[in-house]
């Protein structure tokens, strides 16, 4: 056994993690005590990496389709690179550099980026490469700059500890940032004084944790901040001498809230005008105010206001640099900062380089060792699929990200790609619902097979180290970039294209970086590997001579602007992008679950990541079902403007009467639809061209749906059961669109179950329930089996050793949740066997269900932990007992919450 450093791949904490490997298999997975953003914690995602490192679903080799109408097949890496070569110089000679467009990812390592930065915009001459980044970060990217002056988060995970009053708005921690959220607790219990305020629609287990909870209506953000700084202002609580010496704007701006009150805002955001009086006065009072933000601000078609008018509230007090003072932007994927850092969106350059600054450019084109960069801004990542639909672009090149899952209107982004001339998709997973469209697809490696650096959310950039040998095929991004780039500039004529890209190794692209920087406000001329090797992760900037990297920025006052002011923005107090009425009279939101990440290509290969959420579901509150005549748990269609899906209802009294919620993480591999993003909008905010993801208008309809059936099949042995669970789970993914409505998923844990669940309108065809029964080896004479033609009910089940490995429920279902139960727990069918087949909605013995898992780690149900609280159980005996939220801890809100009985329900 040998162990790695290296960094979770999920979200932008950047935790630590220490890879225990043979040399080719990952064997388990444990936090870094010494990486200072988790100190050794690990959430659910991070915590069952391991479990995902496996080779289902692996890209090994490339295949290339020589016909849109034929299947790709397997070539060389010689003959693919050269494949694509030929197509984009031939597009680029024929239509010029903006005809081809590349979409990357921030999930590639800060390397990866670079090259694919110098390939388009140095060697094609187009800023046509944008990154899924877009979606997430670019509306924080804009609002620092028009603020501060340069895309710098000025604060630490350490503030943490010092704030004295913390602002979340539009950021759940609890579920997306998990290890920062344990921080946080750690801080407040530290420090009762603490206060911390949470601005979201909806009562997340974030803002269940609250002192004070500002439910306001999606897309009045800006309402309330300004309301906020009305308060600060006419009380005199802001700080005018710093604001005079350090900002320039604010006179314009007061006298834009001098009509802003309170009162004023509580009719526009829907919340007591005493509550945004009580989180002013907070702030106002607080020596070290702290403010968090992500998504939720940010997917808006205001997305950069939204963050302007949040960060003139620090501004105001001139609390910035201090510490446990400042805004805080949390960033959403591994390296979207990384990618920011080398000029990884379409209007940046490397180094927060401004593309249409002259002098920055000719910076870029010197030390690229090319004629010029162009000046031309790129398209951004909505505009550019726009551009494929229209065939404007030709050729498109995505990296590491999955657009035929995470874009919005779904419809108008599977049109772009099947009439694209020639799509290339550099991929490690073989069935992401993007790699479908792909006439070229190149094998990448992955997590625990790449070398490079990654910066996180608090300015930190950390080494990361192959741990085991890349299977197959497989090369780094990096080393993709470099070799097309070497093969398309012989075929543009570059005579100087093998100097451009003489890169040997990832440090080597680094010192490239690094250079790029110097006398930048992100300088990091002091760093290399063998530095952040030596002495771990570090902060830039740290310029050539320093010894530590800065903990925070602008302590002294002077900001990344030109005259080294800070600037106060008027921001546009708009809404919405599109208003509910008659049709559409709900408002959605959408937003992440705590076990999974992005569109599950890694975490779907984990069955105990499925235990706390299993299915796609549209949250309601009980008065809207109850209007709808909806009863919790049925399925229901969700329309939009854009498109429709069916998805299962589920009664949520911590959601507003009149709103609705879906998670983004269930896609076309998993769901007989889209999901979320066949209902979400492109609206784009006018200065990130970030699209509001977050807002749509809506209608719920019933939809009779009687001919229902679910399928189950584990395995007898442990040794086989990972890898057939995701082998039919994979099988199953045809099968999801024949139906109206299909969902797939897995349970259990060490001996995973594949679970198909169908609904139809229509009765399934009896030769479609041959071809599944064989598919989950569910034929022959060792199945139970159980048929009533007249009725429409056929059942099966596969009992192996005194335990049920197989299930099939068609046209009576009832019994469908605890036989799962009996399934996943592998309890014994001895005293059950008799009752398998019968239409019973409960088991004639061994009691109840479990319930839904809450504590992932130690496998521990809802159930459990209520029956244990109305025993007199408190947090301590429950963690004691059960041991739930004892080991990551992503659990302890949601526990917290059921230790406490009950649900504080938001007024309909």
């Amino acid at each position: 056994m040998a162990e790695t450093k290296a960094t979770c791949p999920y979200c932008g904490v950047g935790c630590g993690v220490i890879i225990q490997h043979d040399g080719a298999r990952v064997i388990e997975v444990r936090g870094d005590p010494a990486h200072p953003a988790n100190f050794g914690r690990l959430c659910t995602k991070g915590s069952t990496l391991h479990f995902t490192a496996r080779p289902e679903s692996r890209l090994l080799y490339p295949s290339l389709r020589k016909a849109r109408d034929l299947p790709r097949s397997r070539v060389s890496w010689d003959d693919a690179l050269d494949a694509a070569a030929e197509r984009f110089a031939s597009v680029i000679k024929e239509s010029g550099p903006d005809a081809v467009g590349f979409y990357l990812s921030g999930q590639l390592l800060t390397e990866d980026y670079y090259v694919f930065n110098k390939l388009v915009k140095g060697l094609i001459g187009t800023n046509n490469v944008d990154t899924n980044s877009r979606l997430c970060m670019s509306s924080a990217v804009a609002a620092y700059k028009q603020t501060l002056g340069a895309d710098a988060p000025p604060c630490a995970y350490e503030d943490f500890d010092h704030t004295d009053c913390l602002l979340i708005a539009g950021a759940n921690p609890a579920f997306a940032h998990p290890i920062a959220f344990r921080r946080i607790e750690a801080a407040r219990a530290a420090r009762p004084g603490m206060k911390m305020i949470v601005v979201d629609p909806r009562r997340t287990d974030t803002a269940a944790s609250a002192d004070l909870h500002l439910a306001i209506l999606p897309g009045t953000d800006i309402w309330l901040f300004n309301a906020m700084l009305h308060v600060l202002i006419a009380e005199g609580r802001v700080n005018a001498p710093w604001i005079e010496a350090h900002t320039e704007g604010f006179d314009a701006l007061r006298e834009h809230l001098r009509a802003i009150t309170p009162e004023v805002a509580a009719k526009v955001c829907g919340v007591p005008a005493e509550d945004i009086l009580t989180a002013a006065r907070w702030w106002g009072e607080a020596a070290a105010p702290l403010s968090l933000w992500c998504m939720g601000l940010n997917q808006s078609h205001h997305g950069t206001h939204n963050g302007t008018a949040l960060i003139a509230l620090s501004l105001a007090l001139g609390k910035i640099g201090q510490p446990g003072c400042g805004p805080f932007s949390l960033t959403g994927q591994p390296n979207a900062m990384g990618g920011r850092e080398v000029g990884g969106l379409s209007n940046l350059l490397s180094a927060h380089r401004d593309l249409a600054n002259p002098e920055h450019r000719a910076e870029v084109a010197a030390l690229w060792g090319v004629p010029s960069v162009p000046e031309k801004p790129g398209l951004s990542a909505i505009e550019m699929f726009e551009a494929v639909r229209a065939g404007k672009i030709r050729a498109l090149w995505i990296a590491c990200t999955n657009p035929a899952h995470s874009m919005p209107s779904q419809a108008l982004i599977r049109e772009a790609m099947e009439q694209c001339e020639f799509v290339v998709v550099q991929e490690a997973w073989g069935n992401t619902e993007t790699a479908k469209y792909a006439d070229l697809l190149l094998p990448a490696r992955t997590w625990a097979e790449k070398e490079g650096t990654v910066t996180n959310t608090e300015r930190r950039i950390t080494h990361v180290n192959p741990a085991i040998t890349a299977p197959g095929e497989t090369r780094a991004d990096w080393v993709i970039a470099r070799d097309f780039a070497l093969r398309l500039g012989h075929r543009l004529g570059h005579a100087s294209t093998a100097r451009l890209f003489d890169y040997p190794s990832a440090e080597s692209v680094f010192q490239e970086h690094v250079e790029s920087t110097r006398g930048r406000d992100l300088d990091i001329t002091g760093l290399s590997y063998a530095v952040l090797d030596e002495h771990g992760p570090q902060q830039w900037p740290f310029p050539e001579g320093a010894q530590t990297g800065r903990v925070r920025l602008y302590a002294d006052g002077k900001f990344a602007s030109a005259n080294g002011k800070a600037r106060f923005v008027i921001p546009a107090e708009a809404l919405t992008a599109e208003s509910v009425d008659e049709a559409f009279p709900l408002r959605l939101t959408t937003g992440r679950l705590r076990d999974q990440w992005h569109g599950m290509s890694r975490t779907g290969k984990a069955a105990r990541l499925y235990s706390h959420t299993d299915e796609a579901s549209i949250d309601l509150h009980p008065v809207d079902l109850q209007r709808a005549g909806i009863d919790d748990g049925e399925l229901i269609r969700v329309s939009s403007r854009r498109g429709s899906v069916i998805l299962r209802a589920r009664s949520a009294a911590e959601i507003r009467s009149g709103h609705a919620f879906v998670a983004m993480h269930w896609g076309r591999n998993l769901l007989s639809s889209s999901g979320a993003n066949e209902l979400t909008l492109n609206a784009l905010d006018p200065f990130s061209k970030q699209p509001e993801l977050k807002h749509a208008a809506i209608r719920i309809e019933k939809v009779e749906l009687p001919c229902q059936a679910l399928l189950m099949r584990s395995a007898v042995y442990a040794d086989a059961a990972n890898g057939l669970a995701l082998e039919r789970l994979a099988a199953l993914e045809p099968w999801l669109r024949r139906f109206d409505y299909a969902s797939a998923s897995l349970a259990g844990r060490e001996f995973p179950s594949v679970v198909l669940r169908i609904a139809n309108a229509t009765p399934i065809p009896p030769e479609w329930l041959e071809e599944l029964d064989a598919l989950m080896d569910l034929q022959g004479g060792q199945c139970l089996s159980y048929a009533d033609t007249g009725r429409g009910i056929s059942k099966r089940a596969l009992i192996e050793e005194g335990l049920l490995t197989g299930l099939r429920l068609t046209g009576e279902t009832a019994a469908a949740v605890w036989l799962k139960d009996l399934m996943v727990e592998r309890s014994a069918t001895d005293a059950l066997r008799r009752w398998i087949l019968a239409p019973l909605a409960t088991p004639p013995v061994s009691g109840n269900s479990r319930g839904r898992i809450v504590c992932t780690c130690m496998n521990v149900s809802e159930n459990e932990i209520r029956t244990a609280v109305a025993g007199g159980a408190d947090f301590a005996k429950l963690q004691e007992t059960l041991k739930c939220g004892t080991s990551c801890g992503s659990c302890v809100p949601e526990v917290r919450r059921l230790e406490n009985s009950y649900v504080i329900a938001l007024v309909p």
